[in-house]
């Protein structure tokens, strides 16, 4: 880890710019069509006084908190643990009515059982966050955020398959083929993924239909061959290979976790009525916090026990998977993800301050989670 290039490193944060120089012998998918540092060429970026930035920690003491408050006193305005209470209540009432208990009854048994199963609902929320700051009502989202979430626990099932990364525990509870089997699990994930289209064509209510079906076609591309698959896909075939760089481990994380988080908030500022301008600040307030969970995530994996995380601990260690801490170390890890949580922060100024709370306190929350 000494002997890390952190002049690389701010490189590859430039994303999409190295991504086809990886390995001639590894060809990958193209990558989401956003670099954040687009107003910069690699070669202008300059290195990192990491010294000089706060550290990011994954357990917060008092002390700690009383420092962010001082950093940022414009959060202490903003209750966020009633607006995520409050918002995530919404989404799982949502949920429930969506995805009711009906024949068969078994597929919808086992859909419901993961998708009721609790889970913080980030990127539901994350969805009517973006709506709100651009001007639309909480109604307008709530087919595209509850469609997001459908799709996400469609990733859970699939993950926590034996042909994947055959895992037990989920949200603190048996994973869905321990309880339904193998072949209703997979049976599960394919229905929650054809729902959550079907979700938002039909249910959505107060947009043009023409919004509605750019919307479709943005969540779609970002969990198909160029997005999520894309991720999970290059994300199995790197596990035990040995040299793997950064902007490799950029690539699949890109992919396999910020496509997600940042179809959500497109797809709130789409339905919200933002104008192009807006969306695409937004999509790399996205990128910025997308890539900023799956850091957090890596870190959380091996600094966290499996009854703290409500899932398996050090998963990642025993498959051999690259991750952050294993080719940066823990500390350079921290500091990569207190840069991206400042980088997000800075990409929401211009907005209305009283609007973009939610956004801000949900980058900090993702920065400093502790599951």
């Amino acid at each position: 880890m000494a002997s890390l290039n952190l002049g690389y490193w701010v490189q590859s944060y430039s994303m999409s710019n190295q991504v086809s120089s990886i390995s001639k012998s590894f060809p990958l998918p193209r990558s989401l069509p956003f670099n954040p540092l687009t107003t910069q060429s690699s070669s202008t970026l300059k290195k990192v006084n990491f010294s000089s930035l706060p550290s990011i920690t994954s357990i917060l003491t008092k002390e700690d908190i009383v420092k962010e408050e001082e950093q940022y006193p414009q959060k202490s305005s903003f209750d966020f643990n009633s607006y995520m209470l409050q918002k995530a209540s919404s989404v799982n009432q949502a949920l429930e009515s969506a995805v009711s208990l009906r024949d068969p009854v078994k597929i919808h048994e086992a859909m419901r059982y993961s998708l009721l199963a609790g889970g913080k609902r980030v990127r539901p929320v994350l969805c009517l966050a973006a709506c709100a700051l651009v001007g639309g009502r909480e109604s307008m989202a709530m087919p595209a955020a509850c469609a997001v979430e459908m799709i996400h626990t469609m990733s859970l099932i699939h993950d926590d398959l034996p042909c994947m990364d055959n895992d037990d525990l989920r949200r603190g509870k048996p994973t869905n083929h321990k309880v339904f089997g193998e072949d209703i699990a997979v049976l599960a994930g394919d229905a929650l993924l054809a729902f959550a289209f079907e979700h938002i064509a039909v249910s959505t209510v107060g947009v043009p239909p023409s919004t509605i079906v750019r919307a479709i076609g943005e969540l779609a591309k970002a969990i198909g061959g160029e997005g999520l698959v894309a991720g999970q896909v290059v994300d199995i075939i790197s596990e035990g290979l040995t040299d793997v760089g950064l902007d490799h481990l950029e690539f699949i994380h890109v992919h396999k976790t910020a496509a997600l988080l940042e179809a959500a908030v497109v797809l709130g500022a789409i339905v919200g009525g933002g104008c192009d301008e807006e969306v695409e600040k937004l999509r790399k307030f996205a990128r910025c916090i997308g890539l900023l969970f799956q850091v957090v995530d890596d870190i959380l994996d091996v600094t966290k026990s499996s009854k703290e995380l409500g899932k398996t601990a050090g998963k990642d260690l025993v498959a051999d998977k690259v991750t952050y801490p294993k080719l940066m170390g823990i500390q350079k890890s921290k500091e990569f993800a207190e840069k991206l949580k400042t980088d997000a922060i800075e990409l929401l100024q211009g907005f209305d301050p009283a609007k973009a709370a939610p956004l801000i306190a949900l980058a900090n929350y993702i920065a400093y989670r502790q599951n």
